[in-house]
């Protein structure tokens, strides 16, 4: 097994062996990443700090020898040796970004000044994970790339929502001013194995109390509506949109068109797990969007990108690996 890899060492590496780096790394996407970069034959250093991460997640990685994970806090400066950088370092459920708003923040805006340092310095391209909520609760809908947004600039979620829309100004104005190649996904709610039982967003809190015959907890009246992306589709957007040979002038959204009220939903859940849980109701957090659906049309034309797991058959497979570490629980206690 690979024992987690130093900066020094990591600087270190032969040139012809450069690692993509991936930053979030241990996380929910940054994992499955990390598996799609390996399984086309690249190195990777995966880089995570853990907070919402988990060594879990990555552990079946580590005995390939393109692999290393580094222990390293993106708002910290790093000096490495890399070929390439995808920037997924940030909590994305409310629960956890609003744990710590100012590391939220931070993350952001410390994270893409140092990983655009670091991009400059090998002159590298760099990937990075921008989000849906930079439209707030948005007021067109679909949510085409030149809306400009609904957000609140000092409520609950701007730690996240302003820190992620001024990430994208810091990157643009890199991209203008030192010639950095940057390319930018927009990403709609993705869902899949290894997101956390505590992640705290509606499929795994959903998923979570079918199994488990508890209440599954409806916020609002239900009508809201979302669209979900399965993680591999959403993955497959990130490597395509690196592999173009010039980045778009602008960022791209990637996730899935096809909307469902979040009642709706919890119902699918509920039939597809044969769950006894009753659906119950609660305020809706403040914030919260009424409507999240993404335009992709620019993904489709530069791309040639678009989902292909339908919902039932994400659901399936996202309810079959909850199931697994619901029985398990020193599987479950390892991966948090």
């Amino acid at each position: 097994m690979n024992e987690p890899l130093s900066p020094a060492a990591a600087r270190e590496r032969a040139p012809g062996s450069l690692p993509v780096l991936v930053t979030g790394g241990a996380g929910f996407l940054g994992s499955h990443l990390c598996e799609e970069l390996l399984r086309r034959g690249h190195f990777v250093l995966c880089l995570d700090n853990l907070l919402t991460g988990s060594l879990g997640n990555v552990e079946h990685l580590l005995g390939n020898e393109r692999f290393r994970f580094l222990r390293h806090d993106v708002t910290e400066p790093l000096s490495l040796r890399v070929s390439a950088i995808y920037n997924l370092a940030c909590a994305a459920s409310p629960p956890q970004y609003q744990r710590d708003p100012l590391h939220t923040i931070k993350t952001s805006v410390l994270g893409a000044l140092n990983l655009l340092a670091l991009a400059q310095e090998n002159d590298a391209p760099i990937f990075h994970a921008s989000t849906s909520e930079i439209y707030g609760d948005p007021a067109v809908h679909p949510q085409t790339e030149a809306y400009w947004g609904h957000a609140n600039s000092w409520g609950p979620r701007a730690c996240y929502d302003e820190g992620k829309r001024c990430a994208e100004t810091l990157f643009y104005e890199h991209i203008r001013q030192n010639g950095v190649d940057a390319r930018l996904a927009r990403i709609f709610n993705t869902y899949g194995p290894r997101m956390s039982p505590a992640d705290g967003r509606v499929v795994s809190n959903f998923v979570v109390q079918a199994l488990t015959n508890a209440d599954i907890t409806l916020y609002g009246d239900g009508s809201q509506t979302r669209s979900f992306c399965f993680v591999s589709d959403l993955v497959e957007g990130f490597l395509r949109l690196m592999a173009l040979d010039r980045a778009p002038a602008g960022p791209v959204n990637l996730g899935n068109p096809m909307e469902i009220t979040v009642g709706e939903l919890a119902e699918r859940v509920v039939a597809m797990t044969g769950s006894r849980a009753r659906i119950v109701y609660r305020p809706l957090p403040q914030d919260d969007p009424r409507q999240r659906c993404p335009d992709i049309t620019q993904a489709g034309s530069l791309l040639g990108w678009r989902p292909t797991v339908t919902l039932d058959e994400g659901l399936a497979l996202t309810i079959r690996h909850f199931d697994a570490r619901l029985s398990a629980p020193d599987l479950l206690m390892a991966a948090e």
